[in-house]
């Protein structure tokens, strides 16, 4: 389901030129990020990555290191196809008590995400890649928005599940689907929550090439998070 458009998060997102002025090609099929980026005036188009690019949890890997993995792999799966172009690619979880929630499979474990997540503080984070292919660069940060989830009755969880508003959502939600239950805690950023932190990228835009690390395009691990 696309975002409304008079909701406050699509309105004033932070935009920056591309460096070099180079096509910019999102490297995800989520149309919540395309949505995002339109909304920030953004001209792109859409190459998505390969399933594969999402390859498990490694063992002792953290929310932080698994989402800037996934955003690294990502943009490598397409990088390839674009030679001349600055290739975006992202990746957003949800971490509690750290257990780490990404897109629930199914109702069931929908449900057992939202039961965890009922009633207490947990983190977002969202992974984010910026692949020059041309000068062989990359860069790659790291976004954490604090929540706040109110404690849900069995009635609110059935509701929300009716719904199907879960499906693809990591921690089985969506801070945008209108849900009076979800607050973000301080000053974090809800376009991160929603799968793409905008503040950061037009950060990351601006400063990439003093950012960005000369990368080897046949390695699968990821550069140093900046987060």
């Amino acid at each position: 389901m696309a975002i409304s458009d008079d909701l406050p998060l699509m309105r004033g997102l932070a935009k920056a030129a591309i460096p070099g002025d180079l096509p910019l090609v999102l490297a995800s099929g989520s149309p919540r990020r395309a949505q995002l980026l339109r909304a920030a005036g953004y001209t792109f188009t859409i190459d998505p990555a390969s399933d594969d690019a999402e390859c498990g949890v490694c063992s002792r890997e953290t929310a932080p290191e698994l989402v800037a993995r996934y955003a690294y792999r990502k943009a490598q799966s397409v990088v390839g196809r674009h030679r001349q172009a600055m290739v975006l690619a992202a990746d957003t979880v949800a971490a509690c008590n750290g257990q780490i929630l990404g897109k629930p499979h199914d109702e069931t474990h929908a449900e057992e995400m939202l039961r965890t997540l009922s009633g207490r503080r947990h983190d977002v984070y969202t992974g984010v890649c910026l692949w020059s292919p041309g000068k062989s660069q990359c860069v790659v940060d790291v976004v954490r928005t604090e929540l706040q989830m109110a404690t849900l009755s069995d009635q609110m969880i059935r509701d929300y599940l009716e719904t199907l508003l879960w499906e693809g959502k990591a921690g089985a939600f969506g801070y945008q689907d209108g849900n009076d239950w979800i607050q973000i805690v301080g000053d974090g950023s809800e376009s991160n929550v929603v799968g793409l932190p905008m503040e950061r990228l037009k950060e990351l835009l601006e400063n990439f090439h003093s950012l960005a690390e000369m990368i080897d395009t046949t390695k699968s691990e990821a550069p140093t998070s900046n987060e």
